[in-house]
């Protein structure tokens, strides 16, 4: 899947100021289902486009905005298909169904696992760690998470995301200029992003300690 996307990427960008948005919003719900659709190869191409002026506003910020935006709410949407479906569906039939649609019962008992033991957390956390952010929506719904908790931790979580993966885009749009295929680009953001997960994961888990820490204080406020 991946490689059929970079192959055709350049079709895709024949097009993208047009229907550039609508693609991202698509493959980014999409990428939040259970289909293997990294949303690297979406979301980095995406702010390479930007800093072009490849997309519909033709101007960096406006685009490199919109593409966050649009990438976001893409990932919310795909989120809440996996929360509705998993919450109407149940764990049994997902066990013995799952793997027909890309679901290991592995991977979901894994996910399951750092569900309960995390909790609404993990559902910001895990929307940047590969494999589990296309599953962690799926315990969310089998353990009827509050729907406004649900869609506020994942859009921060997404956001976050979408944010890096099209600021990595922009980088390397400045970096090599007119001189790389958007091939090149997705595999040097791929490896970018590789290089510094630990850094990118080490931010996410402060971000979530930090909130953790202002939410006990205030709630602990309201109780006196």
């Amino acid at each position: 899947m991946t490689e059929l996307l970079i192959n055709n990427i350049e079709l895709l960008v024949s097009n993208a100021h047009i229907w550039g948005f609508m693609i991202i919003f698509v493959f980014m719900t999409l990428d939040s289902t259970v289909f293997p659709l990294p949303s690297e190869v979406v979301m980095i191409p995406a702010g390479f486009m930007a800093l072009r002026g490849e997309l519909s506003f033709g101007s960096f910020w406006p685009d490199f905005t919109a593409c966050v935006i649009v990438g976001t709410l893409g990932s919310i949407c795909g989120a809440w298909i996996n929360y509705y479906v998993s919450l109407k569906l149940g764990r049994p039939f997902l066990h013995k169904y799952g793997k027909y649609v890309f679901l290991k019962e592995k991977a979901l008992d894994r996910a399951e696992e750092i569900f309960r033991k995390y909790g609404d957390m993990a559902t910001f956390v895990c929307r940047l760690v590969p494999v589990l952010r296309h599953l962690i929506s799926i315990p969310a719904g089998l353990s009827r998470m509050e729907p406004k908790s649900f869609t506020l931790y994942t859009g921060l979580g997404a956001g976050f995301w979408m944010a890096i993966l099209t600021g990595i885009g922009a980088y390397l749009g400045k970096v090599y200029g007119e001189k790389a295929s958007y091939a090149e680009i997705i595999h040097k953001g791929e490896a970018l992003v590789h290089e510094h997960f630990i850094l990118i994961m080490a931010c996410v888990v402060a971000l979530a300690v930090l909130y953790m820490f202002i939410h006990k204080k205030v709630m602990g406020e309201e109780k006196k």
